[in-house]
């Protein structure tokens, strides 16, 4: 499984990928790889209009805000 974070790296998508992360080791995830995303074109082709956003398996879950780690954990579940 792979979750990727779009976003420039602002503040905000720094916090969406360090909750990702931390839902990963929270559940003990092994097979389970974080990515970020910055290239804009990248980003653009799923469709996000608003960063930062977070993407499981090419689906989007969420854009424009920052899910907690209990949301993300109930994604991954």
């Amino acid at each position: 499984m792979i979750i990727k974070i779009l976003g420039s790296g602002c503040p905000n998508c720094r916090t969406l990928e360090n909750n990702a992360k931390k839902a990963v080791d929270e559940l003990k995830l092994k097979d389970v790889k974080v990515e970020h995303e910055y290239d804009i074109a990248k980003i653009t082709k799923y469709g996000v209009m608003s960063t930062p956003a977070v993407v499981i398996n090419n689906n989007v879950k969420a854009s424009g805000l920052i899910p907690d780690v209990e949301e993300i954990k109930n994604w991954l579940k």
